[in-house]
């Protein structure tokens, strides 16, 4: 009997070993973030990092001949789709990790879940001091508010604040790093005249800029996202509120400009993160996203990135399971990252040890490291 070329080819793929089969079989991420809804644009900006990280670790051949992939669940940043995100996440043996989610309170809500299943739970945009707080199988390479807050108000005091007035999201994040601000701010000589919070969806600031200028400051702290950031001192500018304006890392971005135009000139934005940073690895990484994606990224795409080389170092060092995922989150050191230059976690925090941030200042419509020059008065 012939046989045809095709049934040949068949009957010889079915003789190959096993192992090589399982060799070719992607090791797998879940992510939890906002692909639609208000937040859709920081989701957007993490498939850009996870991307641009997987051309490199894939196009080496991966880890150990296996591709790395990803399943992006979108759960809008929202704590009761994270929840149902994390089950969905949890009951996946091919997911080893999970990522995400963006918001605090959507990562913190359904953090239960991946302790209960031992699956880490890698919140690489939280800085809720709680939220490693949830189960030992929490871990960021975020900064913590509790950490940033002191040294956005060292920054005030610096830039010569002693009497700002402090606007918030009044989310637990946004609430959580007013308190630490606040908390910091006296003994740094500066009392804080006034406290806004404002809503995720507000989008009219004037009434709260107008009781922030009547206790009479003498500069404004934003802890906002970069488009509330960026709407709000807009609106200062056009309702006459001529006042130095400060605002935390979560306001950096190039859409914060984009956004802002003329009224964010001369606003300074702190930062882990700035793509004018002349390290090697730092601008290998800004010109392979700049050809991509025809912009400069942020540290919400530099923050995916990192994730991601760290998530294959991870594989390729300990293991690809879930139990691996946890025991090299506890031994490994020095991880290259464009943020940090190297990262080395605390065990006992489950954060990263020895960040340092930069202050940077909008001039001519770009980012520049501050300096040093005060604000003007008035």
């Amino acid at each position: 009997m012939r046989l045809s070329r095709r049934t040949l080819l068949a009957a010889a793929a079915a003789t190959l070993p096993a192992v090589r089969a399982r060799a070719a079989e992607p090791i797998m991420a879940g992510v939890s973030g906002p692909l639609t809804g208000p937040n859709a644009q920081y989701g957007a900006q993490w498939k850009r990092g996870f991307d641009l990280a997987l051309d490199g670790i894939n196009g080496a051949g991966g880890v150990k001949g296996r591709p790395i992939e990803y399943v992006f669940e979108d759960s809008q940043s929202d704590p009761r789709q994270s929840v149902a995100v994390a089950q969905k996440l949890v009951a996946d043996p091919r997911i080893i990790i999970e990522l995400g989610d963006f918001a605090s309170p959507a990562s913190m809500a359904a953090s239960p879940i991946y302790q209960r299943a031992k699956l880490v739970q890698f919140g690489f945009t939280n800085s809720h001091p709680d939220f490693t707080k949830g189960g030992d199988h929490m871990w960021s390479n975020s900064t913590s508010q509790a950490e940033e807050q002191p040294n956005l108000a060292g920054y005030a005091a610096k830039l010569g604040f002693k009497r700002p007035a402090l606007l918030h999201l009044n989310t637990d994040w946004g609430r959580t790093a007013k308190d630490a601000f606040v908390a910091a701010a006296p003994g740094l000589g500066m009392q804080v005249v006034d406290v806004e919070g404002y809503l995720a969806a507000e989008q009219d600031f004037r009434p709260t800029l107008v009781r922030a200028r009547d206790s009479k400051p003498d500069g404004l702290v934003l802890l906002s996202y970069y488009a509330d950031g960026a709407l709000i001192s807009r609106q200062a500018r056009d309702t006459g509120v001529k006042l130095p304006i400060l605002a935390g890392t979560s306001n950096y971005s190039p859409k914060f400009i984009e956004l802002g135009g003329q009224g964010v000139e001369g606003d300074w934005v702190m930062s882990t993160f700035f793509p004018g940073d002349p390290r090697p690895e730092v601008q290998d990484f800004v010109t392979r996203y700049r050809k991509k994606y025809d912009q400069e990224p942020d540290s919400f795409s530099a923050g995916a990135y990192d994730t991601m080389v760290l998530f294959s170092l991870l594989c390729a060092q300990f293991g690809t399971t879930r139990e691996a995922m946890q025991a090299g989150l506890l031994a490994i050191k020095d991880v290259p990252s464009v943020i940090y230059g190297r990262v080395t976690f605390d065990p006992a925090t489950r954060r990263v040890l020895g960040a340092n941030y930069k202050l940077l200042q909008v001039k001519d419509q770009k980012f520049m490291v501050w300096d040093g020059t005060p604000p003007a008065a008035g």
